[in-house]
């Protein structure tokens, strides 16, 4: 009696490392979460505006499991070609602040702007806090001629 309760309690012991084993495999193939934000660019949105007719509209999705940013933006209308693009932070609508992800933007006044880059953590909580904004600077707008935040 006594070894067939040892054979059993062994038994249980593998059985339950081999369902930990298990559970844990299945978390480091589980596909990481994506979070995903758009932003709008006008020149109305600028600080100060001007008076530009250009728009663009962006996608920025981050993998919680990697901290990478992807990013496509698109924008036209501009009153020249775009000499550089990013995203500042942290800055609520309404404010400035440095840059924090460069672009490297077409050198036209049309386009589309596509990379990736991998985030600080702090930089993950300024972006879910919504303190992030995107802009495109042209030679007759150095500081910025469209920008839009980044929301959810």
């Amino acid at each position: 009696m006594k070894h067939r309760m040892t054979a059993l309690a062994i038994a249980a012991a593998v059985a339950g490392a081999g369902l930990v084993a298990c559970q844990q495999q299945q978390a480091a193939t589980a596909p990481a979460a994506t979070l995903t934000w758009k932003a709008h660019l006008t020149a109305k949105d600028e600080v100060p505006p001007n008076a530009s007719t250009g728009t663009g509209d962006g996608t920025f999705t981050l993998n919680t499991a990697t901290n990478e940013l992807t990013w496509s933006v698109t924008f036209s209308g501009l009153t020249g070609p775009a000499t550089v693009a990013h995203i500042h932070g942290p800055a609520a609508p309404g404010q400035n602040a440095n840059p924090v992800v460069g672009f490297d933007p077409p050198k036209a006044a049309a386009g589309e702007i596509k990379g990736s880059n991998v985030i600080l953590k702090s930089q993950v909580e300024d972006i879910k806090a919504g303190k992030w904004y995107a802009n495109i600077h042209t030679a007759a707008n150095k500081g910025g001629e469209i920008r839009g935040q980044l929301t959810p």
